[in-house]
């Protein structure tokens, strides 16, 4: 908006999304809470509560008693306030979610596959959408608010670790997920990379409730991270922030390993899923999926031991890089890995890092993230409900360019990759 009285506007929109933040937070809440979390005075709160009431994203929950004067009347967020579609693109499998304004989850399908062709993924994705859209109804339909996708940056690439096939590869170079979404759906279309939706998941619905400062890092097919900084998911000019599959590290000790032919390793080659996968498969264990590792087959121990003290090592590392230019309270490590065999690579992370850390930096906190393998799909359905009503300081002010369009395909490689 522009013209006068637009900086008012603009103000009492965010306001208005720090105040949805606030009840976000807390779950259920009174409007004096909402003031001293916010910075607001109490009878702006009033207002702006009673008016997300009015419009159908707020809902009073009964009263609280026990404290002083008048109950407090409790405020908690609508699930029919708003609803997304979160679309998640992995290298082995799709998933589709459906959340209410609340983020809990009304649909969820999964769809595994070899290799994600986009045939594939638009097939899947479409028939997706349509039952979402079928199962919310005609009126509800009309509070369905977009549609978030996450996907690794370069799909079509890595084809020397997962074996995509070339026609795969050349497919992605020119295929633009969020044009044939956007224009097929008539929605808004978000992208973006799979690690930094799982972090903004983490960050809304996840630690990021203690923490507004952590660095995530997603342990799937391949690793990834996310940054978080004053509660805001960091992505940069190319949308490449804590890009973690090619952080140095040195070489691993795994025999399923080859020893690269520089002085360094890349981390997903320590710290991954598919490295885990293949050290099994090198050494006489097969197994398809790493869920086949719930419960712990017992001949499978030793070598997911082995991989899990390479991995420990190599993260430690990585992490201890990280904080040596970003200075942060947590770092949150979640992923596909089955919660009782992450608690305990966790546990090895910690273990390494104290034995590594140099004098003249601060240790963060590092913890298991709480959301497992959904991560990325919820981060994905979170993508529209927080950019149309989380608390970005963008609604007051411009910034800057626009984020790069997402690449995939093997335009990765033709960079440096």
């Amino acid at each position: 908006m522009a013209g006068k009285g637009s900086n008012s506007m603009q103000l009492r929109y965010y306001n208005e999304r720090v105040v949805l933040d606030a009840v976000r937070r807390f779950g259920e809440t009174s409007k004096a809470e909402i003031a001293r979390f916010a910075h607001l005075t109490p009878p702006a709160v009033a207002t702006i509560v009673d008016a997300l009431v009015a419009g159908g994203y707020l809902i009073e929950n009964g009263k609280r008693f026990g404290g002083k004067g008048q109950p407090s009347a409790m405020y908690g967020l609508a699930k029919d306030g708003a609803y997304s579609i979160g679309l998640h693109i992995g290298r082995r499998a799709m998933d589709a979610i459906l959340i209410d304004f609340a983020g809990e989850t009304v649909a969820f399908e999964t769809q595994e596959y070899d290799h994600p062709s986009p045939i594939s993924i638009c097939e899947f994705g479409d028939a997706s959408v349509a039952r979402f859209r079928s199962k919310l109804g005609r009126e509800q339909q009309k509070r369905l608010v977009g549609i978030g996708i996450s996907a690794p940056y370069f799909i079509g690439g890595w084809d020397a670790e997962l074996g995509f096939p070339s026609d795969v590869q050349m497919e992605w170079r020119t295929f633009d997920l969020k044009s044939y979404f956007a224009e097929g759906h008539d929605l808004p279309v978000m992208i973006e990379n799979d690690a930094s939706a799982a972090a903004v998941a983490e960050l809304v619905y996840g630690l990021g409730k203690q923490y507004s400062d952590f660095l995530h890092i997603s342990l799937s097919t391949f690793v990834g991270g996310g940054l978080v900084l004053d509660g805001t998911l960091q992505t940069g000019p190319n949308g490449n922030t804590a890009a973690y599959g090619p952080f140095p590290v040195t070489h691993s000790r795994l025999n399923s390993v080859p020893k690269p032919a520089g002085k360094f390793e890349v981390l997903l080659h320590r710290a991954s899923i598919y490295t885990l996968v293949h050290h099994l498969r090198t050494n006489g264990f097969q197994i398809t999926r790493v869920r086949d590792l719930d419960p712990m087959p017992q001949a499978a121990q030793g070598l997911v031991s082995e991989w899990q003290d390479d991995c420990a090592d190599a993260l430690a590392q990585a992490i201890i890089g990280s904080i040596a230019v970003v200075d942060l309270e947590a770092v949150v490590i979640d992923g596909l890995l089955p919660h009782p065999l992450l608690e305990d690579t966790v546990e090895r992370v910690r273990h390494c890092f104290a034995e590594m850390l140099p004098p003249g930096l601060i240790p963060p906190v590092i913890s298991a993230g709480l959301l497992g393998a959904r991560g990325s799909a919820l981060g994905a359905s979170l993508l529209p409900i927080y950019s149309m009503f989380g608390p970005d300081t963008g609604v007051l002010m411009k910034k800057g360019l626009d984020k790069k369009p997402l690449m995939i395909g093997s335009e990765y490689n033709r960079r440096g990759g």
